[in-house]
């Protein structure tokens, strides 16, 4: 007797998002990356359809990184040091797009000027055929100031601009919608006020189709699961039907499992936690993979390997319906 698996049929879907536009579409970008289109949870191809796969990003800085681990700064090199040969590294270490986050100072620590901001944006769609993200440094009102002349400086590039939270998504959304990019916006590991900000972002009128969310997480062992059920139930929500969790969801694992203990030490350490690269690349690496079964969508990373680890574990899931028809 032949066995049936129970199958889930669900009324609702994640909206399908678009980052870039080529000359034709009136920006600079050599090609497009689409995520969403979901009909299931992630990964279940018996039970519906998942038409995009997920991406990673890159996360690259508009000048040498003060905070980073001594491990990525020797990775990368010299490219740290000019944001359009980082954007050229990134690109070829396999990045479907690009992440460039702006610093709140310079290097001689004068705060960063909305010209010097729009240099190294064009620099970076000069030097990468990419699609581009763009975050702030994470201060609402330097965000605003920043973005709104990136935002302006590039129309029509299609860009992602962030960070969007609470005290600054109207500026943001209001330059976004003025200049033809998308936002990408940020809640604190919460589903109420996930939904809460994308209402409040609908309600200014922004096209649903140019939204990304970004539920925030954790790294592994520093309160993960918390990050995953409220992932999992923002997609359940979408699945079911709620317009406003319909939206694909960007995490940044990299920024998480790098500022661990696990990742960032390497002296005085006990012997068994081993080599401290690859126990800081497993740590990126399994942190965004677990983040992938929980619904991530665009996973932002830092180390090369970890890129490559994390689309090969892409490739695996992506390929389980290919199995199943031939079994």
């Amino acid at each position: 007797m032949p066995l049936e698996i129970p199958k889930d049929k669900w009324p609702g879907s994640v909206r399908t998002i678009t980052i870039g536009a080529t000359p034709e579409e009136g920006g600079t970008r050599a090609c497009t990356v689409t995520v969403g289109g979901e009909t299931t949870m992630p990964f279940l191809h018996f039970e519906g359809e998942i038409p995009h796969r997920p991406v990673v990003a890159i996360e690259i800085r508009d000048r040498r990184p003060d905070d980073w681990s001594p491990l990525l700064l020797e990775t990368w090199g010299e490219v740290v040091n000019d944001p359009a040969a980082w954007a050229k590294a990134a690109e070829e270490a396999g990045a479907d797009l690009i992440q460039l986050s702006l610093s709140l100072t310079d290097g001689d620590g004068e705060t960063t000027t909305p010209e010097a901001a729009v240099a190294a944006v064009r620099a970076v769609l000069q030097a990468s055929g990419l699609p581009l993200m763009v975050f702030g440094p994470g201060q609402a009102a330097v965000d605003n100031q920043l973005l709104v002349a990136v935002a302006e400086a590039t129309a029509g590039e299609r860009l992602v601009l962030g960070i969007r939270e609470d005290k600054n998504y109207r500026t943001i959304v209001a330059t976004a919608m003025a200049n033809g990019h998308l936002v990408n916006a940020r809640t604190p590991m919460d589903v109420n006020l996930a939904k809460q900000l994308n209402i409040l972002i609908s309600d200014m009128g922004f096209p649903l189709d140019r939204i990304l969310m970004d539920p925030t997480t954790a790294a592994l062992g520093y309160g993960i699961e918390y990050g995953f059920s409220a992932m999992e139930r923002l997609r359940l929500a979408a699945l079911q039907g709620d317009a406003m969790t319909q939206f694909p969801m960007l995490v940044t694992p990299g920024f998480e499992a790098w500022k661990t203990k696990e990742a960032k030490v390497g002296e005085d350490v006990p012997a068994a936690w081993g080599d401290w690269l690859e126990r800081a690349v497993h740590w990126e690496t399994l942190t965004a993979v677990t983040l992938l079964e929980a619904g991530a969508d665009i996973l932002v990373l830092r180390h090369p390997e970890s890129v490559r680890r994390v689309k090969a574990a892409i490739d695996d899931l992506m390929t389980v319906r290919e199995v199943e028809a031939v079994a």
